[in-house]
């Protein structure tokens, strides 16, 4: 049928039958209606019942008929596809075969009314055999995929112009007419095809940002380092924190807290003699100008010296001997003239506990007013030091305090001070490394951590005497002991010494006691003795006057007798 005209009663023509060889060719009409002309294209509205494609309402415009000569609809797929005002195809545009490929971008459409080529009508031939109309997906609805969406069939172009939809195999490249711009639509193939040639740009990108701060961060690294070893160019200025104590203030209880507080009571003293000279250390023991230090450091001075002494603050004076004990070897001194002098509190040295912390002031080596501090190491000490005369006139018998605060040849006379900064001792002997026989020293050698000192209870009674009658009492048991004999104890002599001294000295002490010649003293108030100069030390500690009880053996029997003790003057 030739007519596009719909006959009457509204029923189409059934199904059209495919165009004949003649028209195939391009000659004769063509059953199917042509392509609308421009500007004039009316696409059908859904019809009853939403579907788009079925029979057309009573009443419908007539359809145009095709040029002449030109090619039958869906016989050229090159013309654009007629369209609904909603974007779907009008009834009897073709759908692309199953399994064509998508045009390649930016392939140019065909001009509309062009004729299709050979491979495109054996693609969409099936498709022209059946008026242009598509077969239904498998398992889709006939006509209409539901309200609103596109017939079975049809489809719209994907963002970049490539049919969106499009059946599996439809021909590469081959042409889609014109196609609409959708958002919604997945990237084009061209695209997707080309995202791993993005990623591995990407991924240079990345590693050259890499490789760029791996090279940044060792240039920087090794400039720090230079920078840090050899510093900049420019001029160095260096941090220093400010003074914050405003001038020194510690503690009172710490070892600056106590030094600055003694450090204005202790002075320097450089004797000169006939024949020797020699520097220790005093301390003032009160405003009348007397100083007290060790007798070893005045010596020089007995047979016609110069004594000098410097306080901490650079003044000097010229200092006179007072009275001196070489059994005790402690000495007085005093200056004249010397106003705003600073005596230094005196201490107990029975209340001094073994590990208590002190402080050691005095000059060693000449260099005053040097600071040492250390700890109480042992108490009770037995120590005897100098003998440098020959006859033990010289001889100093001390119970010390023992300290490891440093003391060297200079601190001699010099005040050991408690966390208080109270005297609790007077420095006067040091063991040193290079004496073979181990007996204490007075000058010689350097400090190995062994220094003692005179208890400042012993110290304080005999400076009192020493001030006010020129002289210091000694106690005593009244006998002689045999400093030769090697056994345990001490040994009273035996026999009358050279110059005719008895062993037991009549009427002494010991004699009231029933001491006898030849006993060996063995304790002193439950005190182990182990040597004559250990007995000497137990005596001297105490005072005259004192009881003492002394355990002896004699004959192989232990005995205990208790003494009261004598005195007896000193002899310089």
């Amino acid at each position: 049928m030739s007519d596009a005209t719909p006959p009457p009663g509204g029923d189409v023509p059934g199904p059209r039958r495919a165009p004949g060889p003649a028209a195939a060719a391009g000659g004769g009409e063509s059953d199917v209606p042509g392509p609308p002309a421009a500007g004039d294209i009316r696409h059908p509205g859904p019809g009853p019942q939403g579907r788009p494609h079925g029979p057309e309402a009573p009443g419908a415009p007539e359809a145009r008929r095709p040029a002449p000569g030109a090619p039958a609809p869906g016989a050229a797929h090159g013309a654009p596809p007629p369209r609904t005002p909603g974007g779907a195809p009008a009834p009897g545009v073709p759908a692309p075969a199953p399994g064509a490929p998508a045009p390649a971008p930016g392939a140019p459409a065909s001009a509309p009314g062009a004729p299709a080529s050979g491979g495109d009508r054996a693609a969409h031939g099936r498709h022209a055999a059946h008026g242009g109309h598509a077969p239904p997906a498998h398992g889709a609805a006939p006509h209409g995929g539901g309200p609103g969406g596109p017939p079975p069939g049809s489809y719209t172009s994907g963002p970049y112009g490539h049919p969106q939809g499009a059946p599996p195999g439809a021909a590469q490249g081959a042409p889609q007419g014109p196609v609409r711009y959708d958002p919604w639509a997945p990237a084009h193939a061209a695209h997707a095809a080309s995202a791993p040639e993005r990623r591995r740009g990407r991924a240079a990108v990345l590693v050259g940002a890499l490789l760029i701060a791996l090279v940044a961060g060792g240039i920087g690294g090794a400039l720090g380092s230079y920078i840090e070893r050899n510093g900049t160019t420019g001029q160095v200025e260096l941090d220093q924190s400010a003074a914050g104590d405003g001038g020194g203030k510690r503690p009172p209880g710490s070892v600056a807290g106590i030094a600055r507080s003694a450090l204005p009571g202790v002075v320097t003293l450089r004797v000169s003699g006939l024949s020797e000279q020699s520097t220790g250390t005093g301390f003032v023991l009160d405003r009348r100008g007397h100083i007290l230090t060790n007798n070893h450091v005045v010596q020089p001075a007995e047979d016609g010296g110069d004594i000098t002494v410097t306080f901490s603050g650079g003044e000097s004076k010229t200092a006179e001997v007072v009275g001196g004990d070489s059994g005790y070897d402690l000495a007085v001194v005093r200056v004249k003239g010397v106003s705003g002098l600073k005596p230094l509190p005196l201490g107990n040295s029975r209340s001094v506990a073994v590990g208590d912390p002190v402080v050691a002031i005095g000059a060693p080596y000449d260099l005053p007013n040097t600071v040492t501090s250390g700890i109480i190491s042992a108490k009770e000490r037995p120590i005897t030091a100098g003998g440098e005369q020959g006859d033990g006139s010289d001889i100093s018998y001390v119970n010390a305090l023992q300290t490891d605060a440093p003391i060297n040849p200079g601190n001699s006379g010099g005040p050991l001070l408690d966390s208080e900064g109270r005297v609790i001792g007077i420095n006067s002997a040091i063991r040193g490394a290079g004496d073979g026989s181990g007996a204490p020293q007075g000058e010689q050698g350097g400090s190995i951590g062994l220094g003692f000192a005179i208890p400042v209870n012993k110290g304080a009674e005999v400076a009192e005497e020493l001030i006010n009658t020129g002289k210091a009492t000694h106690p005593v048991i009244g006998v002689t002991l045999n400093m030769q004999y090697a056994g345990d104890g001490a040994q009273v002599g035996t026999a009358a010494v050279e110059g005719g001294t008895e062993p037991v000295t009549p009427g002494g002490p010991a004699d009231a006691a029933g001491i006898e010649p030849g006993d060996v003293i063995t304790g002193v108030d439950g005190e182990a003795v182990h040597s004559g100069e250990e007995l000497i030390v137990k005596v001297r500690s105490r005072s005259p006057g004192e009881d003492l009880s002394l355990t002896i053996e004699r004959d192989g029997e232990e005995l205990t007798v208790d003494v009261t003790l004598g005195e007896s003057e000193s002899t310089g």
